[in-house]
């Protein structure tokens, strides 16, 4: 069925003469014709009667046409969201943990930036949060759901940490057959008195008793260590598959489980560039580890 013959349909039954429809469309009387009688042809059923007043909907036209302007005002709320985010434009200040925002968001804002090139984007990658409420950012990203402020939230994904170590590192150390063999390990973990979100205390959670030898408050430095065969860490698995010389320990004892959230302050989440970027973030960590 051919969309072109439904909107000329459209066009004939709000001008019942074919010598307006045809002054409407640009295409004469007989071509009209012709093609709405194809239409009635395809589906079986007659669609006008043909009169004095020129073309009356019958039954079934009254059906139709109910149908087609449902699919014709679908198709003009596509049309308008496309214009207006090919309008949209402006910037965008987005606050992100520092693994997340340097290991994962950062490389793919080019992509968007393709994409939107009017939209302008401040991204604040830091060990820390960045406030939404306190309008230090449009939107930030959190490791738990925010519960006060004037906000609108959404999870963005799961994702999960394992206890990473070298394969240089682990030839030269004791085997690492369960949690106990961790004490005679080097490890890397956060500064204890400096750690922004309570999501971060893994060593508390899975390692009680064991405090950690060389600590940064950041993930990144962390990453670096463990990466450098300093010892063995709990690391992201967004960032620990970009080392491929990094090997997985203990995975059925270590495995932590957490979740991203974005906040948008209430003021900014209706405009066109941020619902965008909300909506890319959404599918960029779908695919998280």
């Amino acid at each position: 069925m051919n969309w072109d013959d439904l909107k000329l349909f459209l066009d004939v039954s709000r001008r019942p003469k074919l010598e307006e429809a045809a002054a409407q469309t640009h295409l004469d009387a007989t071509t009209i014709s012709r093609r709405i009688k194809r239409l009635e042809h395809e589906l079986g059923v007659t669609l006008f009667e043909r009169t004095r007043r020129g073309h009356v909907l019958t039954v079934a036209g009254e059906k139709l046409v109910a149908r087609v302007e449902a699919m014709e005002s679908a198709s003009l709320d596509i049309l308008a969201e496309r214009t207006s985010e090919q309008r949209a434009e402006g910037r965008i200040r987005l606050g992100v943990t520092e693994g997340l925002g340097s290991a994962l968001i950062a490389p793919a804002l080019g992509d968007f930036k393709q994409r939107h090139p009017k939209i302008d984007i401040d991204l604040i990658a830091l060990s820390g949060f960045v406030s939404v409420p306190k309008r230090q950012a449009d939107m930030s990203i959190l490791l738990a759901r925010p519960s006060s402020g004037r906000l609108k939230v959404r999870k963005l994904s799961d994702y999960s940490l394992h206890l990473y170590g070298t394969a240089a590192y682990l030839d030269t150390q004791p085997d690492i057959r369960s949690r106990d063999d961790l004490q005679h390990h080097t490890l890397v973990g956060y500064v204890d008195d400096l750690i922004y979100s309570a999501q971060l205390h893994y060593f508390d959670e899975l390692l009680p008793g064991l405090s950690p030898n060389l600590c940064s408050p950041s993930i990144i430095a962390q990453f670096e260590m463990v990466s450098a065969g300093a010892g063995v860490g709990i690391l992201p698995a967004f960032m620990a598959k970009r080392n491929p010389d990094l090997v997985q320990l203990l995975p059925s004892d270590i495995n932590v489980q957490r979740a991203f959230w974005l906040a948008i302050h209430e003021d900014v989440a209706g405009l066109t560039r941020n619902r965008l970027l909300s909506d890319f973030l959404v599918r960029l960590l779908n695919a998280l580890p």
